[in-house]
């Protein structure tokens, strides 16, 4: 890059900074400090003279701050300076990515430490509660969603006018894409794209059979990265199954009918898996007596893989699946039971049996009075396993159990969430939910 090495000089509120494009460059090309450099990253002239100085009319020691941040990597915030102030001037200036990357590390399951917990209102009825791209989450409380940002306020509620919730899925950072149940005699339910600031409705899903529009109940959420959205789907009449829309245009693209004897329209978990350009959909116990985990590729309208726990053998009531998530790279599918217990299916075996990997052994003692069912998630090559007050970790080859979280308050986990380098993890009886990040460097 033909970046200058000139001095600029700021005035900001009365105060005059120093600095060199070379520091204003990294700030990025679409920040407030960007706008003053050309297509070959030259500082513009304003002015005939050299000695040209730009006033802003912002706080000048949050300014003093965020430069820092651009000349070393590192943010120190001073006392003097209230963080949401802060995080106020850095939106101004298109630096909130900056400070968000200095203020914690790249996401590590073993390094996370507690950084804040946030009680809700409405104890007791907390559902899910999903990660959002950019640090933030939204947490579903019945027919409620609260939609919180990276700093941890919380916007205008989603109300869904008593509309149970069943799943949620983050679009983008400004969109939330929301699953309900149908209400009988209302002919509403089904799915809505919501604005995550405000709560406005912004467009909802239709299913259409036989050229009509159906009322129906949605349920578990997926996306792929072409844009489009999947979700499990019951009619009053025979839609039940997956249906496909495109996120852009809304319209429906798709839908796959579940054959007798199996179960979509059920489904507890679906998962786009990107490398077989599938679609892993899991019915799961105890909302089905008996599990269902299958993968249909929607390019030949198949199911080109399925397993289910008909038949078998079940001795003990600890061998039910309660989640399961695909793993392409190890060619299988990760599956847990209430005493988590991992167990893994191979994807190369149509209908073969779970290998389980027990350590029920070793973590067995007195269950809650209201234990929740364990949960899985993959991410960034390290698996993660809820079971009562705390989340496992595992990694490597074998899976090894490599450290756990736990908190104290709140009492068992029913559900967590990983995106925009955090951890959520939703508690059940207090409907608290806590964040956990990965440190950031020690500055030497």
């Amino acid at each position: 890059m033909g970046i200058q090495k000139d001095i600029v000089k700021f005035n900001v509120g009365g105060r005059i900074f120093q600095t060199t494009a070379t520091t204003l460059a990294n700030a990025g090309r679409d920040s407030f400090f960007g706008a003053l450099f050309d297509d070959n990253w030259d500082l513009r002239q304003h002015q005939p003279n050299s000695s040209q100085e730009f006033f802003i009319d912002r706080n000048p020691d949050c300014f003093a701050v965020l430069l820092d941040l651009l000349r070393t990597g590192d943010l120190y915030i001073p006392s003097n300076v209230p963080e949401r102030l802060l995080y106020r001037e850095a939106m101004f200036y298109g630096l909130i990515d900056h400070v968000r990357s200095a203020k914690w590390g790249p996401f590590d399951g073993n390094r996370l430490k507690l950084s804040r917990s946030v009680t809700g209102r409405a104890p007791g009825d907390g559902t899910a509660i999903r990660a959002g791209p950019d640090g933030g989450c939204c947490v579903a409380h019945g027919s409620m969603v609260h939609v919180f940002d990276w700093m941890l306020e919380e916007h205008p509620p989603i109300n869904l006018d008593y509309q149970r919730v069943n799943d949620i899925g983050w679009v983008n950072a400004e969109n939330v894409l929301i699953s309900a149940c149908e209400r009988l005699g209302k002919g509403d339910g089904g799915m809505g794209l919501f604005n995550s600031s405000t709560g406005d409705l912004r467009h909802k899903f239709n299913v259409v059979h036989d050229n009509q529009i159906k009322s129906y109940t949605a349920g578990a959420l997926s996306f792929s990265p072409d844009y489009k959205i999947f979700a499990s789907c019951k009619g009053r009449s025979n839609e039940y199954g997956i249906g496909v829309w495109d996120q852009v245009t809304g319209k429906q693209m798709d839908f796959f009918y579940e054959s007798p004897g199996w179960s979509l329209g059920d489904a507890d978990k679906l998962q786009w898996l990107n490398g077989s350009n599938c679609l892993l959909v899991a019915t799961l116990f105890p909302r089905k007596d008996n599990c269902y985990i299958s993968l249909l590729d929607f390019r030949e309208k198949r199911m080109v893989w399925s397993w289910s726990d008909i038949g078998a053998l079940l001795t003990v009531d600890e061998k039910r699946v309660r989640d399961a998530i695909a793993m392409e790279e190890c060619n299988s599918i990760c599956v847990v039971n209430e005493y988590d217990d991992l167990g893994f299916i191979d994807l190369r075996i149509n209908g073969g049996s779970v290998r389980w990997s027990s350590r029920s052994r070793l973590l067995k003692g007195k269950l809650p009075d209201e234990p929740c069912y364990p949960k899985l998630a993959l991410h960034n090559g390290q698996l993660f396993s809820s079971m009562n007050d705390c989340i496992s970790v595992f990694c490597g080859p074998d899976w090894v159990l490599t450290s756990r979280l736990r908190r104290s308050y709140g009492g068992s986990i029913c559900d967590f969430s990983i995106g925009g380098d955090r951890l959520f993890a939703l508690h059940s009886e207090e409907n608290v939910f806590d964040a956990w990040e990965t440190p950031s460097p020690p500055i030497i």
